[in-house]
């Protein structure tokens, strides 16, 4: 989710869903202590809820990270033990720290003490040779004393040596069993699940079958859409969903608004490519997007004629409660 759950992807997902909780990207602690912290963390009120996602492997940098994170407003401090990218690795945080419990709870014990906010962790279920359920529940009952108020778990192993970051999220076979056998032994736990849901339906099922929550993450990128059904399905909201048309001309005033502000076109756009994802005119909404044509003019400008382009009934479309979040073959 590098590089791409930025401000303006979150802000687009907040004009389709109200009450859903957004994530920012991870950023180590070191990069906030030691950077501009005020650039690498901005956020816009609308989108909260918001958690930051930190990641890093010193209780007392983390503890620090935390503190600016409140004070800047956010709602969560969320530590990363689950990435495996081998330039993680390199900093020793991410997946390799599922292998060292005791550090990861001295992690969330100072970020607890220093800062106001709840802080929860995302890990795998697994990591290399530790893979099996007794693995998984040995690293949360040692972290669950630290006070940590939420484990987010991925239901994959994470195989750090023989696998890229990309393979990682595929290949290890997806074993959501083991998460809701996690909550049923420890009820007392906030438990949520991540990894290989992609429907509101999926969602649903994993709620009825005793877990606290879901994260959506990969699939979100790939049909964002469907958040503009998941007010009406889990919050009780009775607003009717945004129609794409609706969700199109909010997105138009936001881009014109952020580049007066000097945001990134580029960012700007890349944010809206998979608004039209599986739907008839969603190769052409790309390449009116992103087509040397399209090179040097402004994103509400882009973003309004390629929405011009879009079949009456493409714009009319409102999510429903179970709009499929993978990704199929697009249409023409």
């Amino acid at each position: 989710m590098m590089d791409r759950t930025d401000r303006h992807f979150r802000c687009l997902i907040r004009l389709l869903s109200r009450h859903t909780l957004l994530y920012s990207e991870m950023v180590s602690a070191a990069a906030v202590l030691h950077g501009d912290h005020h650039r690498l963390l901005a956020f816009s009120p609308r989108e909260r809820p918001l958690v930051l996602q930190l990641g890093g492997d010193q209780p007392r940098q983390l503890a620090r990270a935390a503190r600016i994170a409140a004070d800047l407003g956010y709602d969560e401090v969320n530590l990363n033990v689950g990435c495996p990218s081998p330039r993680v690795q390199r900093g020793n945080f991410g997946a390799c720290l599922m292998r060292e419990p005791q550090l990861v709870a001295d992690c969330v014990a100072e970020m607890r003490a220093a800062a106001a906010l709840p802080v929860t962790v995302k890990h795998r279920i697994g990591v290399d040779e530790q893979r099996h359920y007794d693995d998984l529940a040995r690293f949360v009952e040692l972290v669950a004393p630290s006070g940590c108020d939420a484990f987010i778990v991925h239901a994959r192993i994470a195989l750090l040596a023989g696998l890229s970051p990309k393979e990682n999220r595929t290949v290890p076979p997806l074993r959501h069993g083991e998460v809701q056998r996690l909550k049923r032994e420890h009820p007392l736990l906030t438990i949520e699940i991540n990894g290989g849901i992609t429907t509101l339906d999926e969602v649903a099922q994993q709620l009825d079958a005793g877990l606290d929550g879901v994260m959506v993450g990969r699939a979100a990128l790939e049909r964002p859409f469907v958040f503009g059904a998941a007010d009406q399905r889990f919050f009780g909201d009775r607003r009717r969903p945004v129609s794409r048309g609706e969700m199109i001309e909010q997105l138009v005033a936001y881009a014109r608004d952020q580049r007066a502000s000097g945001a990134s076109r580029h960012e700007l756009v890349r944010c809206a490519l998979a608004l039209v994802a599986g739907r008839p005119g969603a190769r052409a909404w790309r390449r009116a997007l992103t087509s040397a044509a399209a090179a040097g003019r402004e994103p509400d400008v882009l973003l309004a004629s390629a929405a011009a382009q879009l079949p009456r009934e493409v714009l009319d479309e409102r999510a429903e409660a179970g709009c499929g979040l993978s990704s199929d073959r697009d249409s023409q």
